[in-house]
């Protein structure tokens, strides 16, 4: 009996679409090997392409731009040929569907995978490029998707069923939406207002690429029987649908934020899948939902129930070419799965900045940690609402509109409160670091010696530096206040730290005044607090093996000098003042600590880097070169990051110490500047530095007569390794790292450096024992750790001459002159950097001879 309406006179009546039968063994294994092959493949890859990426950013190396181009497009080859081959070769609809639909996914992940050629430093630009090619992915697959179906115009057998209402569908997409946003609400934090906006964008355009690639059509496959089994389609077509998602959560986010995407986003396939099966629930016994037609007692077709598939694959249409599915049935379900996906992909995208996804923050509590414990409880999360909406939804009673609101509205309430109250509420983008063209002149600033001398070139370079600043910042620092743009002022570099994305950049750079803009980089706050680094050796009895080595414990003996006299500034991660081996040795005063990150007013350190390094300058006990020297601080590294703002408001406060809450422009007092700055740290390009942006600040600290140490970094055994600020600068003392044998480590960055000749010396720097913060002590290894040493003995040679104090070249030389012999050692034959000197610098520093020639 003809149920539905009839068809016009003198028109054939179209054969009802077949239900797809059991697909052949054969083609279950290829899809299941398929399925299998694409899943490790894509997680090899990403994983295999982080590492790599992680491998070149500790080994100092140059970002390979290419990497990430070829890893994607390798990944589509070998994903979208088998992909190919399922999609044509199978009999059956289901196998063809899936191969079809992994081939799609692919082509998606190489488009968008693409686009991590853009540097991550620029992550506005590329989340505005994400947003751009999703949504064209999703109008290209809606395209393609309409031409299929006007291609093959088939009428769809009448099959009654229920369904969930379209409202509640979306509304259940929002809450499983919302449920995988949490975690990142809680355990992330927001970057800049424009990254949020675009992060927004791009969530929502790869949320309908998703409804896109995943639509009626795909869904029909796997609906099989009369009345249709819902087990089968939330089983077989959730996993299917998952490896899709895999697909596209690997072609989300610049390196690193595809990580947790990789966990989140497959089991949202299985919720997806029990929705659409809710969709195709057989009618339960009972009155018709509407009148009959053309029987008594026989009720229509459903107008917005399911559509069998064809079996080749057609998807069924209207006599108007439009897909009957798009508005009859699941095609009410693609708002879910919009929301679904594009929530869940909103949160690695806003709530983590892929830059701090980084090895060099694995070693404690900090933001892989978080990141990682926030993917864990998405997985969760995806398990729970896959498990979840297939036992309701395809078994259980019916949702309203009015509980899936209630449980939208109760989720949306939920993010909110946690971003505002356990998580991290407010905008904590990065900040762009502006350089002036016109930099202070110190030409002709007397090269005074000794105590008084120093002071009063301290005092001099300070009064140019600060005229300089304040008459070329002038007009700048009035439009950024007119503009209600937060900035901060320097002088020691005439330069100014503005708050602002792309469009200030743009503004500023257009200025005559300016230089260039840098990107100033900013870590995001944690939830908790990193932790404390404790170290658990027991004290030393004696002299180290690293200061006999340097003749230093001689010099205390023999030659009566301990560095009494001289002050040494540590720019790090901060100092332990309470520890023993330090208490004692810090100046004191409210101009001797600065901490710029966190505001405290007494010397502390969480990280333990900047305690070990002061205790190898100063420390007592026998871990410090020159342990009757005084000691003032500042924090620079906060949880082992800094940018070129924070580095420069330590040089600067070393060059002008003033209180707290002080002015460092008004407030400066040149003459408590220490004497000798122990600098183990280094300014990559990551953390927004160029080659040249501190050059002002050493070059104005050398024209004080203020000896700058800084360690050559730990990139070796590459040639050419010493390239980030300070130590390639030809004003700068860089030290090399030797162990116990006096080989150079293979970790020390090497030369050479263009225009200097680079290390200038080497120090113990494997195994190197010292004070950690809470009174103990620890053991570690770098170069970092010899930087220190060098600084103690040039405190060393300055209590034993005053006047040598502010006499760079002369103390120098004489490192130079009486420097013992090191051994070079080599990645290979053939990466001999261009001569020992560029690996060895002028030797192994030796304090009892540089002390006894500059008594002379």
């Amino acid at each position: 009996m003809e149920v539905g309406p009839p068809f016009p006179a003198g028109q054939p009546v179209p054969r009802p679409a077949a239900t797809p039968g059991r697909p052949s063994p054969w083609a279950v294994v290829a899809a299941a090997v398929t399925g299998c092959w694409t899943v490790g493949l894509v997680v090899v890859g990403q994983l295999g392409g982080w590492l790599a990426d992680q491998v070149l950013l500790a080994s100092g190396l140059d970002r390979v731009v290419w990497l990430w181009p070829a890893t994607v497009l390798f990944t589509v080859l070998l994903v979208g040929a088998p992909a190919l081959a399922l999609a044509l070769l199978p009999r059956s609809a289901a196998a063809r569907t899936a191969g079809r639909t992994w081939l799609a996914a692919a082509l998606a992940l190489g488009a968008l995978g693409l686009l991590r050629a853009l540097p991550p430093v620029h992550h506005e630009a590329y989340l505005a490029a994400l947003a751009a090619t999703a949504a064209l992915a999703a109008l290209v697959l809606r395209a393609l998707a309409r031409r299929a179906a006007v291609a093959t115009r088939r009428v769809p057998a009448a099959v009654a069923t229920r369904r969930v209402p379209a409202s509640a569908a979306t509304l259940l997409g929002v809450a499983g939406g919302l449920a995988l946003l949490l975690p990142w609400a809680w355990l992330g934090a927001l970057g800049g207002l424009l990254e949020t906006v675009l992060a927004g964008l791009a969530a929502a355009a790869l949320g309908v690429l998703a409804g896109a690639l995943l639509d009626d059509a795909f869904w029909s496959r796997f609906t099989v029987g009369e009345p249709p089994r819902p087990t089968r389609l939330v089983l077989v077509g959730g996993l299917v649908a998952g490896v899709a998602l895999l697909l596209l959560a690997a072609g989300v986010g610049q390196s690193g934020a595809q990580l947790p995407l990789l966990l989140t986003l497959p089991p949202v396939g299985f919720a997806l899948a029990a929705l659409h099966a809710a969709a195709r629930r057989p009618t339960p016994a009972g009155p018709p939902d509407s009148a009959p037609v053309g029987s008594p007692g026989v009720a229509p077709a459903d107008p917005s129930g399911p559509l069998p598939a064809d079996p080749a694959g057609a998807v069924p249409t209207d006599p108007d070419g439009r897909e009957q599915a798009g508005r009859a049935g699941t095609g009410a379900l693609r708002p879910a799965a919009r929301w679904l996906v594009g929530l869940g992909v909103l949160g690695p995208l806003a709530f983590a900045d892929p830059e701090e996804i980084t090895l060099l923050l694995a070693g404690t509590r900090d933001v892989p940690f978080w990141v990682a414990a926030a993917a864990g409880a998405g997985l969760a999360v995806a398990a729970v609402l896959a498990v979840a909406y297939g036992v309701l939804l395809t078994r259980g009673r019916r949702p309203s509109r009015r509980v899936a609101g209630v449980t939208a509205g109760a989720l949306l309430v939920a993010v909110g409160v946690v971003a505002v109250g356990a998580g991290q509420s407010g905008l904590h983008g990065e900040r762009l670091f502006v350089v002036l063209r016109e930099q202070a002149d110190l030409a002709g600033v007397p090269a005074t010696t000794g105590r008084a001398g120093r002071d009063a070139r301290v005092a001099e370079v300070h009064r140019r530096l600060v005229a300089t600043a304040e008459r070329t910042q002038a007009d700048l620092r009035r439009d950024l206040r007119r503009l209600r743009l937060d900035h901060t002022p320097y002088y020691l570099v005439n330069a100014v730290e503005v708050d602002g994305g792309p469009a200030v950049r743009a503004w500023l750079s257009r200025r005559p005044e300016v230089a260039r803009v840098l990107v100033s980089q900013r870590v995001r706050p944690l939830p908790a607090p990193a932790g404390r680094s404790r170290g658990t050796a027991p004290a030393p009895a004696g002299p180290e093996w690293n200061v006999r080595m340097l003749g230093a414990d001689r010099v205390w003996s023999q030659l009566g000098v301990d560095g009494s006299g001289i002050v040494v500034g540590s720019s790090d991660s901060g100092v332990d003042g309470g520890h023993p081996a330090l208490a004692g040795g810090f100046r004191g005063g409210d101009d001797s600590w600065h901490d710029p990150w966190a505001g405290t007013r007494a010397p502390t350190d969480q990280g333990g880097h900047g305690t070990h390094t002061a205790g190898s300058a100063v420390g007592r006990g026998g871990i410090g070169v020159a342990p009757g020297a005084r000691w003032v601080g500042c924090v620079n590294l906060d949880r082992n990051l800094g940018n070129p703002a924070y580095y420069l408001d330590c040089l600067q406060f070393m060059l002008a110490p003033f209180p707290p809450g002080g002015d460092p422009f008004t407030d400066g007092r040149p003459a408590r500047a220490p004497d000798i700055l122990t600098n183990s740290w280094g300014c990559p390009a990551i953390e927004g530095c160029d080659p040249g942006v501190l050059r002002p600040a050493t070059a104005a600290l050398d024209a004080a007569g203020i000896m700058v140490v800084a360690a050559a970094g730990n990139t070796g055994p590459y040639c050419g390794s010493i390239d980030d600020p300070p130590a390639p600068y030809a004003d700068v003392l860089t030290v090399g790292a030797v162990d116990r044998q006096r080989r150079v480590t293979l970790f020390s960055s090497r030369g050479p450096v263009p225009g200097a000749a680079k290390p200038d010396l080497v120090a113990p720097g494997d195994e190197v024992l010292s004070a950690m913060p809470g009174g103990g002590y620890a053991v570690l290894s770098g170069t970092s750790m010899a930087t220190p040493q060098v600084a103690g003995v040039v405190a060393l040679m300055w209590s034993a001459d005053p006047a040598l104090v502010g006499d760079l070249p002369r103390t120098r030389q004489i490192l130079r002159d009486t420097a013992a012999p090191a051994v070079a050692t080599y990645a290979s034959r053939t990466q001999t950097c261009g001569g020992d000197a560029n690996i060895t610098g002028a030797g192994l520093v030796d304090a009892y001879a540089a002390v006894r020639r500059a008594r002379g």
